[in-house]
């Protein structure tokens, strides 16, 4: 189904590729590793993939932890040997992660339609408390809402219904807002309207589904709301 305006009454959106950029992660490799990119990209990856299984098998762990034991089978992968404490520098480069151009002018856009928008996310509330503080959103965004909070990673139903018992808001009057396919799949089968974010153009993943509605900025988002 096309996304409906006049069922919205919360704007919920992910972090990481939604709000801030994670490719800023490889300029932190940059100065250790020869070829940054293909463990930047393994990183990554492996971040998200340890997130599912931990899902299946009941092995919760903080997504920073996540994200450590994910940078370190990066990092082994491509043969290469750092310290703990340049793990931990490297690490670091996520509570501090560059804010997307549209982010804060399409969120206080959003806020002045009369939607309150929150941050719904795999990050742990230290992540998201630097994000929000490090991105100038703090004064825009409602709250911040944890996997942390349940110990369940998306795309779970359980962390959605848990967003939206945070918010105080029906599950079916949320829109959620992600540039991950496995977010919006997640959304929607929980109960939200889903919407991509896709800035880069990628193509949509053939799998279980379509998202309510794709655009390219929250600024398209808040024109779809009639803001």
């Amino acid at each position: 189904m096309p996304l409906d305006p006049d069922r919205v009454r919360t704007v919920t959106f992910d972090s990481y590729s939604t709000l801030v950029d994670v490719e800023a992660a490889e300029a932190a490799l940059a100065d250790r590793v020869p070829d940054p990119e293909p463990v930047s990209r393994l990183w990554r990856s492996r971040s998200l993939a340890y997130t599912f299984v931990a899902n299946a098998i009941d092995a919760y762990q903080p997504f920073y932890e996540m994200n450590r034991d994910a940078l370190t089978y990066a990092l082994a992968a491509h043969n290469v040997d750092l310290s703990t404490e340049e793990r931990d520098e490297i690490l670091a480069v996520y509570h501090e992660l560059e804010v997307f151009d549209d982010v804060r002018s399409g969120i206080e856009r959003l806020r002045e339609g009369g939607y309150e928008p929150y941050v719904l996310s795999n990050g742990n509330p230290e992540m998201l408390d630097s994000m929000v503080e490090h991105a100038g959103i703090e004064n825009l965004v409602a709250d911040t809402i944890s996997a942390d909070e349940v110990e369940t990673f998306k795309p779970a139903a359980e962390l959605y219904r848990h967003g939206a018992a945070r918010t105080g808001t029906p599950i079916d009057r949320i829109v959620h807002v992600t540039a991950g396919w496995f977010d919006v799949l997640g959304a929607s089968h929980a109960g939200m309207q889903a919407v991509r974010l896709d800035r880069k153009g990628t193509p949509w993943e053939p799998f279980a589904g379509d998202p309510d509605r794709t655009v390219e900025s929250i600024h398209e988002l808040a024109e779809a709301l009639g803001v």
